[in-house]
């Protein structure tokens, strides 16, 4: 997925504001159930910075490298 749908965007943004958790999967790699902090621009690129809400690890995505994004109820 080289770039989200305008409705991926609005449950992302939406979780951004609210502190709600999403899930992630890059091509290839294993989900990741995170809440997203911000979605930035680094390098020309847009990047999704996440918090793990078990470890408390901060993670970043690239939104290019996403293959899946979804919103969690």
């Amino acid at each position: 997925m080289a770039q989200l749908t305008h409705d991926q965007y609005e449950s992302l943004e939406r979780a951004v504001v609210k502190g709600l958790r999403v899930a992630i999967q890059r091509r290839g790699r294993r989900e990741h159930i995170v809440i997203p902090i911000s979605l930035r621009l680094r390098d020309g690129r847009e990047v999704i910075e996440a918090r793990n809400p078990t470890t408390g690890h901060d993670l970043t995505f690239f939104v290019d490298e996403i293959a899946t994004l979804e919103a969690m109820p």
